[in-house]
């Protein structure tokens, strides 16, 4: 690893790619990642605002998601291209807060409403008859506020600690954004305390709602087995793969990196572990609820010849 020693407050992000050709074919593919989910992600809450037919919980909590990974993915793609482009990979110590908390804050919101998606796949497989009462408008604004606010106050207290420690040792953050564990590194003062702290977060955060999540789709599969047709359960079973998909994608690489001991765990690895995260489910997330969805693909065939009509 290359080694910087400064006496400024500034951080060095030392980045995913290597300066080399084989570093320049990985930053064009991943700049084409973040291109394609700023599209998808963009044209998912446009079309869930633009038709009516998706204005239901369950689209309401996929346009938040689509604006959670729209800004998961703004707060470090840029900052990183920027860093490779111009070779200047220093961050300003407060700029590392502002992007520690940020990442903190959307991956917080992400985790809780990926389980407000599941919750609202298995009241309305489940319990059809209550879902107008279980998954009311209000119901679905409380789901998404409070994956913003508890994401916020999880954020804010990690943030806050890891601004006030001490740092004696290099100003290296062997990573491509400012993650908390990495920094922790760097502190020249016994972590074992905090360390805990990201534990109960990580469990509080992800492991929990992964089991109830995989519980609750349990469920829907044996209420679906029993109940439906078979068109019906194929139906059911895609959506709970589709959905599945999404949340081991995103939840398992992010778990295991956090759940280490620090003597586990390599820089190497952690980075590579973190594009699937922070870069490839922010991409795949649109992809997967349009594609695999009819409801959301009969609502794109509208809208666009809405604006043909118009046009005319």
């Amino acid at each position: 690893m290359e080694y910087y020693n400064q006496t400024s407050t500034d951080f060095i992000l030392l980045g995913l790619f290597p300066p080399s050709r084989i570093g320049l074919f990985l930053f064009i593919l991943i700049a084409l990642i973040f291109l394609m989910a700023l599209m998808g992600n963009q044209s998912m809450i446009l079309l869930i605002l633009l038709d009516t037919h998706l204005h239901t919980p369950m689209y309401f909590l996929l346009s938040q998601l689509s604006l959670v990974d729209l800004s998961y993915i703004s707060t470090i793609l840029p900052r990183m291209a920027s860093g490779f482009l111009s070779g200047s990979k220093s961050i300003s110590f407060i700029g590392c807060g502002i992007q520690s908390f940020f990442f903190m804050t959307l991956a917080g919101a992400e985790a809780l409403l990926l389980t407000s998606m599941a919750y609202d796949r298995y009241v309305a497989i489940c319990f059809p008859l209550h879902y107008p009462i279980r998954m009311s408008k209000r119901v679905c604004a409380l789901m998404i506020t409070g994956s913003w606010i508890m994401g916020s106050i999880n954020s804010c207290a990690h943030t806050a600690y890891v601004l006030h420690i001490p740092y004696c040792r290099s100003r290296a953050i062997n990573h491509f954004f400012c993650d908390v564990p990495t920094m922790l590194t760097l502190a020249c003062m016994d972590t074992w305390v905090y360390e805990c702290t990201v534990f109960v977060s990580t469990t509080l955060f992800l492991v929990f709602p992964f089991i109830g999540i995989a519980c609750s789709y349990g469920w829907v599969l044996l209420a679906v087995y029993r109940m439906h047709s078979a068109e019906g359960r194929k139906k059911a079973y895609s959506t709970c793969s589709t959905h599945l998909t999404v949340v081991t994608f995103y939840y398992a690489p992010f778990a295991y990196t956090y759940l280490r001991p620090r003597s586990l765990r390599s820089p190497t690895e952690d980075k590579a572990l973190a594009v699937f995260y922070t870069i490839l489910t922010p991409m795949l997330n649109p992809v997967i609820y349009s594609l695999r969805n009819k409801e959301v693909m009969g609502a794109l065939r509208r809208v666009i010849q809405r604006i043909c009509s118009v046009k005319m």
